[in-house]
């Protein structure tokens, strides 16, 4: 199936649901991110490229060469940057499966297709920082691997971003219900992913993984859920 959900499924949604490719201003003209098979070369591609700046970042540790960055928000916005950088997580994903169902309150299937792909993806990415315990930047042996650990330890989570993970997990889900908003959606959370390496919490390649496991992982829940559970 090429899209997130097929177009039987589509239909029964309610039709200012539906993206009009008509239109002038279709977004998929020019960025054909509906399409499943896209997302996963996006995916794979981003993964690639975390595995490039892994090396560069190995590369630049060697010689005391800064990859990441130490900025200083201050006043409102570091409160609007932190409050950006919270798209995808526990309190934000289920908001906006909250309003996705408020226009169709009697599916309560929706919240669901919303939330559990966010979850699954959250799950997968703090497993893999639990498994490889890369340390975060500005802390001592900072981006070192230091292996396996399932005890808390924040400091040693940073591979891969799962904020920037979510984030994509979030938008891969909200995209088929409000197609129209899918530019707002990937704005967001790409914004949240570049405000992970500026926030300096991150290292360039740990987004990059992150957003890729988003993706992938995110696009492949929504299509096993528009499959195996059907609206009401």
């Amino acid at each position: 199936m090429s899209k997130f959900i097929d177009r039987s499924y589509m239909h029964r949604l309610r039709p200012h649901r539906v993206l009009d490719s008509r239109s002038p201003f279709c977004i998929l003209r020019l960025l054909p991110l509906q399409d499943s098979r896209v997302i996963y070369i996006v995916a794979v591609v981003l993964l690639a490229l975390s595995g490039v700046l892994f090396w560069i970042e190995r590369y630049c540790s060697s010689r005391n060469i800064r990859t990441t960055l130490e900025l200083s928000f201050k006043g409102d916005v570091k409160r609007e940057t932190a409050f950006l950088a919270q798209y995808g997580q526990a309190v934000a994903t289920p908001i906006a499966a909250w309003l996705v169902w408020c226009s169709d309150p009697p599916d309560w299937t929706i919240p669901l297709k919303i939330i559990v792909p966010v979850l699954v993806t959250s799950i997968i990415a703090t497993t893999i920082k639990k498994l490889t315990g890369r340390v975060r930047p500005r802390h001592p042996q900072a981006g070192q691997f230091l292996g396996p650990s399932f005890k808390h330890a924040n400091h040693r989570e940073s591979f891969p971003s799962s904020h920037s993970a979510c984030a994509m997990a979030l938008s891969v889900a909200l995209i088929p219900w409000y197609p129209q908003a899918m530019v707002v959606f990937w704005v967001l959370a790409i914004a949240t992913a570049v405000l992970r390496y500026l926030l300096d919490a991150h290292f360039p390649s740990d987004v990059l993984a992150g957003s890729a496991l988003g993706l992938a992982v995110g696009t492949a829940t929504v299509q096993i859920m528009a499959r195996s559970i059907p609206a009401l």
